[in-house]
């Protein structure tokens, strides 16, 4: 299949709207082009602030502008987080994502910190990512300096459609902060949520934003919504199985180097469901009992899923680093 750097927007539409079983085998093959099919990267989430952003995201539990019952809690010291990174490399993930409830990053004590569990996690042979919220370059750069390998910025869904999703902040500032972690040297790690109203044509939208991007995200997480009570998005059904493979083949087809992790929502999938994902292309997974606040499958039952499908985990740093 010829693969234009960019992909128009009909084009995408193309893909995603072949018969399935040809667009899964057609992303199974671009998948097997670019990386090894039976390797799955393993990566641990970790809150290290959690709740009190003042953000409205309509799926998030951790927005002051929500009643979900999430326990505030102030930012984790860094012997802490060390040895949750420890442990999570004895638990067979690769790399550590450590995510803070928040709008942006600030240059103050609480930044300060952060670099130094960066380092840390890094000096331990870990990927290491952070979500923040938004950034400017020069706290990128510094975040390059302490050791950090991705950052993790999503765009949640298309451009149209972001109003729906939260009214604090708008979609260029969005792409502003992936800017600055690009120019940073730093890999990119941004994807989309699937189940919050938004319509085909909004992830045909979605697909197309993060297939223009340059460079290239280095891992595209595709999150199915977990309806959390007390937030906007509460009685929103469940995505879709088919709607999420008909994801993941689009994007391995139209992002072929990245990562496509299967994130939020894998927990309530069968093994039937979850071998269609990784059969359509996904190749990462986030690994244990919680992702932020929301459930994990935990590391036990992921080992069994990997020896019922033939899978084994990814080793760190087989990519070149920017």
């Amino acid at each position: 299949m010829q693969k234009p750097r960019v992909w128009n927007r009909t084009q995408i539409a193309e893909i995603y709207h072949q018969p399935l079983l040809e667009l899964v085998y057609q992303a199974a093959q671009i998948h097997r082009e670019f990386h090894k099919p039976s390797e799955v990267q393993v990566c641990t989430l970790q809150s290290i602030k959690t709740g009190g952003c003042a953000e409205d995201c309509g799926y998030c539990s951790q927005s002051v502008h929500h009643q979900a019952s999430v326990e505030r809690q102030k930012l984790l010291d860094v012997d802490k987080v060390l040895a949750l990174a420890k442990e999570a490399k004895a638990g067979g993930s690769t790399r550590f994502c450590m995510g803070a409830a928040g709008r942006e990053v600030r240059d103050d004590p609480d930044f300060e910190r952060i670099l130094e569990m960066v380092k840390g996690v890094s000096g331990m042979g870990l990927e290491v990512c952070c979500t923040l919220g938004m950034l400017e370059e020069e706290q990128a750069k510094k975040l390059k300096s302490a050791g950090l390998y991705a950052y993790n910025h999503n765009l949640d869904t298309g451009e149209k459609y972001y109003s729906k999703v939260t009214s604090t902040r708008s979609y260029q500032e969005r792409l502003d902060t992936i800017d600055s972690v690009g120019k940073a040297g730093i890999s990119l790690c941004c994807g989309g949520i699937l189940g919050m109203g938004e319509t085909v044509e909004d992830r045909i939208d979605l697909l197309y934003t993060l297939s223009s991007l340059s460079p290239a995200p280095e891992s595209v997480p595709v999150n199915a919504l977990v309806p959390i009570e007390g937030t906007p998005m509460a009685d929103m059904g469940r995505v879709d199985i088919w709607d999420l493979v008909r994801m993941i083949a689009t994007a391995r087809i139209c992002i072929p180097t990245a990562m496509v992790r299967l994130s939020a929502g894998r927990e309530s999938l069968s093994d039937l469901e979850q071998a269609f994902c990784f059969m359509a292309g996904a190749n990462s997974i986030f690994s244990g009992d919680k992702l932020l606040t929301t459930p994990g499958a935990g590391r036990e039952e992921d080992l069994r899923v990997f020896t019922l499908l033939g899978l084994r985990p990814r080793q760190p740093y087989l990519g070149e680093k920017m």
